[in-house]
Parts: C-alpha cells; structure tokens; sequence
C-alpha cells in the first residue's frame, strides 16, 4: 500500500472519528466511500475493525445515557441478520464490490433524508437491527437505520446506544467473515498505522460533543456521502 493511499485513509478515518464521537453516526459514511475508492480491497473487514476501539470509546464516555431496551432488541435482530450479510458479501464479485458500497451509502443518505419522524417500538429496533446487521457486514455501511430510529432522542444517548449496538456487531461480524474464510488478515494491515489518526479525531471530538451543532454536521455527511457513494458507482 502506497503512502499516498495510507494518507487518504488515515484523513478519512480522523474526521470520520471526529464526526462519529461529536454526532454518534458518520464514520462508515466518511470512511467507505474513501476506501472503496483508494482500496477496496479492504472493505469490509477494515471498516469493521477500525470502528470497534472508537465505539468502545463512545460507549465508555456517554454510558449513564445508554439505552439498554432499544440496544437489546437492535443487538438480537443485528446478530440474527448477520449471516444474510456474509451470503450477500459472498454472491458479489469482489470487483463489484465499490459499486455495492457505492449504492449502499446513497441509498442510506436518501433514507437518512426522506424518513418521517416516528416513535420507535420494539419492531422498529428489531427492524434497525436486521438492516444493520445485513448491511455492515456486507459493506461496512449500517448506521442510517439507527439514526432513523434514534433521531429525536437525546443526542448522548444516540451516541452510547449506537456504540454499544455497533460494537457487538462489528465483532460478530468480523468473527463470522474470518470463521467463514471471507476476511482475510492482510486486509487489517493498515488498522494500526491509522490508530493514531481515530485516537486524534475522538480526543477532538470529546473537545465539543456537548456543542456542536449536530444537524449541520449530518447534513455535511450525508452531502459527503451522496458525492462519494456516486463516484464509486460510477467508478470514479
């Protein structure tokens, strides 16, 4: 891997860190699109692995706000939904694979943007949950359906229970692609070279989580998102 490549990943993953700590969503949003781009080799086991140590941050800094009835749903629905992930990761050819992140990302910006707000009961987490666990493990991109179900809750515990519910499922996720023989180590060389890069981003992002303006912000990402997902479809 090139250190240009590197550099890209490393910028992505920092303000990707800083978004996810400041708003609770974001990172595979930032992070996806940029490495399907310069490496898509990578996706999705990168992803996956590179969210667990900050969502374990998260987790730890807002856990007095965690929602522990939606993250027990979510997490059961996300676990049971896992294997549709692997399934789908494993019909698509690897070198379709951007275009699949691509479609993923635009298509939860566009639900991020068109979804009515609602008061979630136990089918909306069980539903999150399934989508979550189908589209993560697939391509790295799952958490437009936890902000939908989450939106109009308090802010620090979006941020905790989104951690917690992406914490779980990134590790059985990433359990399941290397017991399945679809991950490979090699594709988490980079993980401790960006190390540093999440560790600036979520110090930044304990710097102001409790004043930034998080509906600016979403929009910023999803803008982001929708560019970035539409370059990879159309193989840019």
């Amino acid at each position: 891997m090139s250190l240009a490549v590197l550099t890209a990943i490393a910028v992505a993953v920092a303000v990707a860190a800083f978004v996810q700590g400041s708003s609770g969503l974001g990172f595979a949003l930032i992070v996806a699109p940029v490495v399907g781009i310069v490496s898509p080799g990578l996706l999705p086991v990168f992803l996956l692995a590179v969210m667990i140590p900050l969502n374990g941050y998260v987790l730890w800094r807002e856990r007095s706000a965690l929602d522990l009835r939606g993250a027990g749903w979510i997490t059961v629905a996300r676990l049971a939904a896992t294997p549709c992930g692997v399934l789908l990761l494993v019909a698509i050819p690897e070198r379709h694979l951007g275009v699949l992140v691509g479609v993923a990302t635009m298509l939860a910006v566009l639900v991020s943007i068109a979804a009515p707000s609602f008061t979630p009961g136990y089918r909306a987490y069980l539903g999150a949950g399934a989508v979550t666990g189908i589209t993560e493990t697939a391509t790295g991109v799952g958490g437009p359906p936890l902000a939908l179900v989450y939106q109009h809750r308090p802010p620090a515990e979006l941020r905790a229970t989104v951690a917690a519910c992406f914490l779980t499922g990134e590790v059985a996720s990433l359990a399941l692609l290397f017991g399945t023989g679809q991950a490979q180590l090699d594709q988490l060389l980079p993980l401790l070279p960006v190390l540093p890069a999440l560790a600036i981003g979520a110090w930044l992002s304990k710097l102001t989580h409790r004043h930034i303006d998080a509906a600016r912000m979403r929009l910023l990402v999803l803008g982001f998102a929708l560019v970035s997902g539409a370059a990879l479809i159309v193989g840019l």
